[in-house]
């Protein structure tokens, strides 16, 4: 066995609408999220993202920093499979690995250097908000983008849900500054089914809760179609 070791420290916090794991999209790229990324310590300066802004993706290198701690298993149940049938988790994009590292492409759209901070805005992630950034690294198209690659169980898109507001929510969603904004990304979230693989194609009454921003979300899904219910402000 090789005795390797190996110190590893975030350079960055990534700031996103997703306050808990649960709702965030499986993928990135599936919800149009606006975030950004703030460089911290050393890595806080101009130096490090000298030239980033000739690209239009970047991959971030990242911690699954709320699961650390609940380990691994070398067998899970990816949810694409209906979270009955085990495979390798080498063979999934499980969150539960053995170094509990993640690898998301996003949109870069600018960079900020603003009173010494400096903030990398971006769309398109599926981390948590505050998670840790271990690395950034340019999407190349060339090399990145394979025309012949095949995936398995997960080649196509999942299938996604229609999503209907309430006059209830609808009337919470008017009261925000950014509620045209708001509305297209609670509805890209929840038109991707967040609720656990086994509670779909069966009858599900349950009412269940995202937290999106400083909003917490209820909704329920009745025959293939999500209904949000209401939209209460966290704070």
């Amino acid at each position: 066995m090789i005795n390797f070791k190996h110190s590893v420290e975030a350079i960055g916090v990534c700031h996103s609408p997703y306050k808990q794991k649960f709702g965030i999209p499986r993928q990135p790229g599936l919800v149009d999220a606006k975030g950004t990324i703030e460089l911290i310590g050393d890595y806080n300066h101009p130096d490090f993202v000298e030239g980033i802004e000739q690209y239009s993706h970047l991959w971030l290198i990242f911690s699954f920093h709320e699961n650390l701690t609940q380990g691994f298993k070398a067998k899970v149940r990816p949810p694409r499979l209906g979270g009955n049938d085990k495979m390798g988790v080498l063979a999934t994009r499980s969150t539960f690995r053995p170094n509990g590292i993640g690898q998301s492409v996003v949109r870069l759209h600018s960079v900020n250097r603003k009173n010494g901070q400096i903030r990398i805005n971006i769309s398109g992630m599926d981390l948590v908000d505050s998670t840790p950034i271990l690395d950034i690294k340019p999407y190349l198209p060339f090399s990145d983008n394979i025309q012949d690659a095949t995936a398995g169980f997960a080649q196509q898109a999942p299938q996604q849900l229609d999503v209907h507001f309430s006059q209830a929510a609808l009337q919470t969603l008017s009261e925000q500054t950014n509620h045209y904004e708001v509305e297209a990304l609670i509805s890209q979230v929840l038109s991707q089914d967040p609720r656990p693989a086994y509670k779909k194609n069966n009858e599900d009454c349950k009412i269940y809760h995202i937290s999106l921003y400083e909003l917490n979300i209820s909704w329920q899904v009745v025959e293939n179609i999500v209904i949000v219910k209401n939209i209460t402000n966290i704070f």
